[in-house]
Order: C-alpha cells, then sequence, then structure tokens
C-alpha cells in the first residue's frame, strides 16, 4: 500500500479520498487554489500545496505545479478524484514519467475510451449496442449527409465532451447548417478538441450506467447498476441503485458493461453510461474513466468502499474481489447538493453559508466539505454536497429521503433542497417512470 498520496482535486470528493486513506495508514497531500485555502480538506490533510489562484488553468489544471507537489512532498501516487485532470490521458502518462502512480485506468485505456468516437468503436468491437450515429465529422456537408441518414432529430457532442457539456440538439436541416460550426467552436472551448459526432437524438430515455472495477489484466467485475435519469441540462441531480429495470434486461446491461471494460483490460474504478428507451432497447453512451460523483449509492448497496478498491489496484495488490463476492442488498437514492437555484434555471448561487445543519440517522449519509462560515467560491461547480440514504427497499428509501431533506438546513446560498423535496412526493417519481426530461415533462416548475 502507498505511505503518502497526492489529492489533486477539491470538495468533497477531495475529503472523500482523505478519509479513506486515514484509514488505511495512508498520508496525504492536498493541492489547493488560494480560493480553496480554507477548505476542509486542506484543513483535514496531512500536507496542503497551493497550486494557483483561482482560476482552474492556473491551479487544479496547472500539470508542473501539480507534479512538482507531488515531487517535493515524496507522494507515491496522486489521485485524480472526477473532473479536472482525472480523465486527462496526457496528465496520466506524465505521472508515470516522473515514478508517479497515476490511481486510475492507464493512458492508454483513457486515449481508447476518452473520445465518444473511440468508446463507440470499442463498444461495436465488444458487441455492445450503440445509438445510431457516426464517428468524427470532417465539415458540415459530412453532417448534413448523415443526419439524412440517420433522420431528425439528431444530437451533436463533442467527442471529448463529458459531464454533459458540449450537445446539442439539432430537429432541422437548417438548424444544422448553421449550427455545426458553434457546435465545433464550443466544443473546442470546453474540451481543447472541436471534434463532433453526431447520434440520433431520442426524446425520452433513462440514463442507466453500470458500476465496474478492474486489475487492468481482464479481471473486471460489476457492482450493480445506477439510474442517473434525473436532471437538469443533461447534468445530473438525483442517483439511485438498483435501478427499477427489469431483471433480465439488467443483467444484459450488466454483462455489457463488463464485457467492454474487460475488452480494453481497464483497471480501477469506471463507470458505463448506457441509454434505454420506452421500447426497453438499451446503448452504449460513453465510459467515465474514474469515480463518479454518484458512487456512493453503489457504496451504500454493495458495502464497500470504492476508494480503497481504487488503492489496492493502483498500489498493486489487484482486486481480489470476484463476482460472486458482489451481495446488493437495499435501495440507496442520493440527491447532489447543489448551491443553485431551481427557480431561477438553477442559477448558481456562491458566497457565504451561514449555517448548515446536515441530516443523521439510521442509513443516512452525508459526502460535504462545507461548515458554517464557509464560502462557496464562485469559481468551480455548484456541488457543496451529497445526501445519500438508504433502506431495505426504494419505497421506504424515497420517505428516508424525505425526512432526510426536510431535516438539512443550510443558511446562506440558495440549494436545490426544496426541488428534491418535491421529486420525493412526486407520484412519477414514487413508482419508477423517470427519464432525463422528467422535470420539463413530469413536474410544475
Amino acid at each position: 500500500m502507498f505511505k503518502k498520496i497526492l489529492i489533486a482535486n477539491r470538495g468533497e470528493i477531495a475529503l472523500r479520498v482523505i478519509r479513506t486513506a486515514r484509514e488505511l495508514g495512508v498520508k496525504t497531500v492536498v493541492v489547493y487554489s488560494t480560493a480553496d485555502e480554507k477548505s476542509l480538506p486542506v484543513l483535514l490533510a496531512d500536507e496542503s500545496v497551493c497550486v494557483g489562484p483561482p482560476a482552474s488553468n492556473q491551479s487544479y489544471l496547472n500539470i508542473p505545479n501539480i507534479l512538482s507537489a507531488a515531487l517535493m512532498t515524496g507522494a507515491e501516487g496522486i489521485h485524480p478524484g472526477y473532473g479536472f485532470m482525472a480523465e486527462n490521458p496526457d496528465f496520466a502518462e506524465m505521472c508515470r514519467e516522473h515514478g508517479i502512480v497515476f490511481i486510475g485506468p492507464t493512458p492508454e485505456s483513457m486515449r481508447a475510451l476518452g473520445s465518444k468516437a473511440g468508446g463507440r468503436e470499442i463498444a461495436a468491437a465488444s458487441n455492445v449496442p450503440v445509438v445510431p450515429g457516426t464517428g468524427v465529422l470532417e465539415d458540415v456537408d459530412a453532417a448534413l449527409l448523415a443526419a439524412k441518414q440517420i433522420g431528425y432529430p439528431v444530437l451533436l457532442k463533442a467527442s471529448a465532451g463529458g459531464g454533459g457539456r458540449g450537445q446539442k440538439v439539432i430537429r432541422t436541416q437548417e438548424e444544422l447548417a448553421k449550427g455545426f460550426a458553434q457546435a465545433q467552436e464550443e466544443a473546442r472551448l470546453y474540451f481543447g478538441d472541436p471534434a463532433i459526432i453526431m447520434e440520433k437524438f431520442l426524446e425520452e430515455f433513462r440514463h442507466v450506467e453500470v458500476q465496474v472495477m478492474g486489475d487492468g489484466n481482464g479481471h473486471v467485475i460489476h457492482i450493480g447498476e445506477r439510474d442517473c435519469s434525473i436532471q437538469r441540462r443533461n447534468q445530473k441531480l438525483i442517483e439511485e441503485a438498483p435501478s427499477t429495470l427489469p431483471d433480465t434486461l439488467r443483467q444484459e446491461i450488466l454483462d455489457a458493461g463488463v464485457r467492454l471494460a474487460r475488452h480494453v483490460n481497464y483497471a480501477g474504478a469506471g463507470t458505463l453510461e448506457f441509454i434505454v428507451d420506452r421500447d426497453g432497447n438499451y446503448y452504449f453512451m460513453e465510459m467515465n474513466t474514474r469515480i463518479q460523483v454518484e458512487h456512493c449509492v453503489s457504496e451504500m448497496i454493495s458495502g464497500l468502499d470504492f476508494v480503497k478498491l481504487q488503492l489496492e489496484i493502483a498500489s498493486g495488490h489487484g482486486l481480489a474481489l470476484q463476482q460472486e463476492d458482489v451481495k446488493l442488498q437495499g435501495h440507496s437514492i442520493e440527491c447532489r447538493l447543489n448551491a443553485e437555484d431551481p427557480d431561477k434555471d438553477f442559477r448558481p448561487a456562491a458566497g457565504k453559508i451561514d449555517d448548515v445543519h446536515f441530516a443523521g440517522g439510521p442509513g443516512v449519509r452525508v459526502d460535504s466539505h462545507c461548515y458554517s462560515g464557509y464560502v462557496i467560491p464562485p469559481h468551480y461547480d455548484s456541488l457543496i454536497g451529497k445526501l445519500i440514504v438508504h433502506h431495505d427497499d426504494r419505497e421506504q428509501a424515497i420517505t428516508r429521503m424525505k425526512r432526510a431533506l426536510e431535516e438539512t438546513v443550510i443558511q446562506g446560498p440558495k440549494t436545490t433542497i426544496p426541488l428534491y423535496v418535491k421529486i420525493m412526493d412526486n407520484p412519477f417519481y414514487k413508482r419508477g417512470a423517470v427519464m432525463t426530461n422528467f422535470l420539463k415533462t413530469r413536474m410544475e416548475m
């Protein structure tokens, strides 16, 4: 096992890694920007190193400064969390060149799976169905021809994209002619890569993902699936495990996820995302080669510590778990606590938290880096915490989540908590009738 690791991230995921590392006797180093100087990860880590000003490209995306911090403090490995450097194969390769273990998949796996175009090719080679679509489109003429063959509406997607960003729904030929160059420019600005692919746009579908762990030598297991259909602007709000899919369909998707991850000898934690349409057809969308925000619900139903498994695999201990060792019990729901105003199109609400009280009691977990007096910086994602519950079945988990939400108090910024209380009471949600357009079609906003 490692003696010391550096955490190249911030917020709740940095704190999450610190907690597991401490239980394993592993020392931690946290890098931070000047905006995060008084954050909990910085206060709780064994060491902390400032790597730049608030702007991400000068701090949390500053590869030379992060590597220098790791070398200066003697860190043997770097845990990237999610976002920032987590899916950057160049960063993983530079870690390897400097004798530092990147706690995640190999650069080769990330490059193969990191683009949506590459992921589609690997899925096809693994006999995993994909949404009708294309590889990288060279120009608008190629896009117009592809759209005519696929049929409108279509979805333009940044090949290097993720997190719901870099996507544009196109409903007519005129929209495509005008919007293709704009989509390329947005992709370049967001991800540094203008490559665009096209897929058939499905109006209503469920977003279901498979959690996998691999040892890098062909041994891959799944730890169940999650439903992440409650979203706004293609970004997740509520996740739960397991999904409410029929058992046969669930098993098909789980098998497909393992098959694809095994095809690339995947190492570490990864998530394969699927679309499931109203007729029960499923299609591979992309693979996230990192730990997910919503890993907590899978931990709750499995009793496993995913960060511990990541550290064991990366430190050379391999993956001792066999598929039959994974026992999934009960139902878990996670609500992302975002500093946003749902009544104003989810406008971010940075600022000082005057007071905070998180829920407790049986089956309740809170992952948050916030405290009374903490100032939410405006420079980063609006996620300030996650409220997770577990109970014997879905109905009881919903009841517990509503209780926990009503018990949680965050004074100061607007948050998404009131919206989640309404969702827990929504009859469509209660019976599992969830699609990615849930907020538009099944909620009065």
